[in-house]
């Protein structure tokens, strides 16, 4: 006789086979692997996009043109790389008046209007004003790179002294964002009477490792624009324009690159964010530049005195 507690279940819903469970080991390593290759797609990524995410180069030239008188002339070259600037005289220009050098940001052209407000504002303060464009960047051929932003900034400069005859003593050089970078190399390397950096970033690696923290950017950025370790060679005078506004070159970055200037120097707060400060804040904007160029003669006399006379 048997007793029925003693008898196994053999019935279809006896599962034949122990149930399937995944060992939790072997599920933290597949994760860790899908992980790690996606972190490795993404450093990939922005080391190939380098190039568009920094400088975001613009293919053809704008339609703006100024609505004064300019003028577009190729830069001769040594190497024989085709590039061009826009001249472009104050109203009442004379041989002995300051020329302003300006140098302009990533995802732009000379003809942006942005720029554009720029020199007309500039040209208004008895200025004159040339514009160089980059490779790369308004049709012209090139890939642009730190190394290459510095040559054509460097060609530019010497058209002025070399062709137009400038002396570096009425010589301004001006960066906007990215160009005030070009600016601070360029002037390490060369004689200005004054530099004027506008939105400026102490080191665009250092920003880009703010927005991607999670990433060993400094390894693997190839284009640094450090100015911070390069604005000690430069005797200056200096004059910075930041926004607290400024959600794309945080203000910390330009008081740090202000903190690291030797000599004279002149940090301005503006109102209008990065790209909207020269329009949005008009009065106090130039109003800096006038007064800091009237304190370094760099103005017509009676636009100095003029100047003198309201900052009291």
């Amino acid at each position: 006789m048997h007793h029925w507690r003693d008898e196994k279940y053999t019935g279809p819903e006896r599962r034949q086979h122990p149930r399937w469970r995944p060992r939790p080991l072997r599920v933290i390593a597949a994760l860790l692997l899908i992980a790690a290759m996606c972190y490795g797609a993404a450093v990939l990524y922005l080391i190939t996009q380098e190039t568009d995410l920094v400088f975001q180069a613009g293919r053809t030239l704008a339609e703006s043109r100024p609505p004064f008188s300019y003028q577009q002339v190729d830069i001769p070259r040594s190497d024989g790389v085709r590039q061009f600037a826009w001249i472009m005289p104050g109203p009442q220009s004379r041989d002995d008046s300051t020329w302003v050098l300006f140098l302009h940001g990533n995802a732009a052209t000379v003809a942006a209007k942005v720029n554009i407000a720029h020199y007309a504002e500039l040209r208004n303060l008895g200025l004159n004003v040339m514009a160089p464009e980059y490779r790369g960047f308004g049709g012209l051929d090139g890939l642009p790179t730190e190394p290459v932003l510095a040559a054509d900034a460097q060609a530019a400069y010497d058209y002025l002294r070399n062709v137009r005859r400038i002396p570096a003593s009425r010589l301004v050089i001006y960066g906007w964002s990215l160009g005030s970078a070009v600016a601070v190399t360029l002037a390490s390397q060369v004689e200005a009477a004054a530099v004027i950096l506008e939105g400026a970033p102490s080191s665009v690696v250092a920003v880009a490792q703010q927005q991607y923290p999670f990433f060993p950017i400094r390894l693997i950025m190839r284009n640094h624009f450090d100015s911070i370790s390069k604005i000690g060679h430069i005797r200056g005078p200096f004059l910075f324009l930041h926004s607290p506004e400024d959600g794309v070159i945080p203000i910390a970055e330009g008081r740090r690159l202000y903190e690291a200037a030797p000599g004279d120097k002149t940090f301005v707060e503006v109102r209008g964010g990065h790209v909207d400060a020269s329009t949005v804040d008009t009065e106090r904007f130039y109003g800096a530049i006038r007064d800091f160029l009237a304190a370094h003669r760099l103005l017509p006399a009676e636009d100095g005195a003029s100047t003198v006379r309201r900052s009291r």
